[in-house]
């Protein structure tokens, strides 16, 4: 049984509850984009870990192909150590080959079996890929939902379009879908103007936002003089830098009327305001704890609207 706090909110309409942040754990064990192993160790996770669990952050979410399957061994070795109840999210990725419904069965089995998991609280497709169709995908999700090996169905990076044809087909085998996770943040707002985050409500579909801080952009650490590292470096550079200055510089004035919150902090509370629950990574304590300090406070509908005109610019 989970128990509620008041920074917590139910995940669709789901009797599964969830803090109000999430923790998003594609760094763990990445070496492509995040570096796994070459500025943070497995010590760091662990200490992220902890820290967000200390701070209140009960939701996990990983996928099978983060680290190709380090993501999911790590968290497993980490709840073998605590007694807290955690709602662990995990993904299959429906790539080209795999054509038909057993597929998404057999990779579920792997899941939990790195995941040392009897059953997974919540399980995604992780995108809408073709040639096999959603209607599929959900009949698969359903089947695995009845033999209790997941309790709710979530979806992820679907169109408004693809999400309506997924919450259809689980209707018909009485299953609600829980989530759609989809990137969203200050610098990506296309959950909005598509019309996806009021969908969402209305159908009482938890919309998660992944890369809240667009990879650490909105932090407030990085400028044209400072670019992230690696492939993040290359993919935002130069005049994308330059023209989120501003922005960053509303985050950090916002920020210390509010007591000396992070930009971090002010851009995850503006996703919390949009009603969405935001997933930021975290590769050490500090990040871990910086994530945790976006909750327990709610900026002003004035704030959000001057949040909203500087990162239309």
């Amino acid at each position: 049984m989970i128990v509620k706090n008041i920074n917590s909110v139910s995940l669709g309409t789901t009797n599964i509850s969830i803090s109000k942040i999430g923790l998003g754990t594609w760094a763990w064990g990445d070496t492509t984009v995040w570096s796994y192993g070459k500025g943070y160790t497995d010590d760091d996770i662990q200490e992220a870990f902890t820290v967000s669990i200390n701070n209140g952050v009960n939701f996990l979410d990983t996928a099978e192909i983060y680290g190709r399957g380090t993501s999911e061994k790590l968290i497993g070795n980490l709840l073998k150590a605590i007694n807290t109840d955690i709602v662990i999210a995990s993904k299959f990725m429906p790539f080209p080959w795999r054509l038909t419904k057993g597929s998404l069965r057999k990779a579920l089995i792997r899941s939990l079996k790195r995941l040392q998991l009897e059953s997974v609280d919540v399980y995604q497709t992780h995108w809408p890929f073709p040639p096999v169709p959603v209607r599929t995908w959900m009949d698969a999700m359903a089947d695995v939902v009845e033999d209790g090996l997941v309790r709710a169905v979530g979806v992820s990076n679907y169109s408004k379009a693809q999400m309506f044809r997924a919450y259809d087909q689980l209707a018909k085998r009485n299953i609600p879908l829980a989530s759609n996770q989809v990137e969203y943040s200050l610098l990506k707002r296309s959950p909005e103007t598509s019309g996806l985050l009021n969908s969402c409500k209305e159908l009482g579909i938890t919309l998660i936002a992944y890369s809240p801080l667009t990879m650490g952009l909105l932090t407030g650490k990085y400028s044209p003089d400072n670019p992230p590292p690696g492939i993040r470096g290359r993919r935002y550079r130069g005049n994308k830098l330059v023209r989120i200055e501003k922005l960053n510089g509303l985050l950090r004035e916002i920020g210390q009327t509010r007591g000396g919150k992070s930009p971090a902090q002010v851009a995850l509370n503006w996703l919390l305001a949009k009603g969405t629950v935001p997933i930021p990574g975290a590769k050490n304590a500090e990040q871990a704890k910086q994530n945790a300090g976006a909750l327990g406070w709610t900026l002003s509908d004035e704030e959000v609207a001057l949040l909203d005109r500087e990162s239309q610019k």
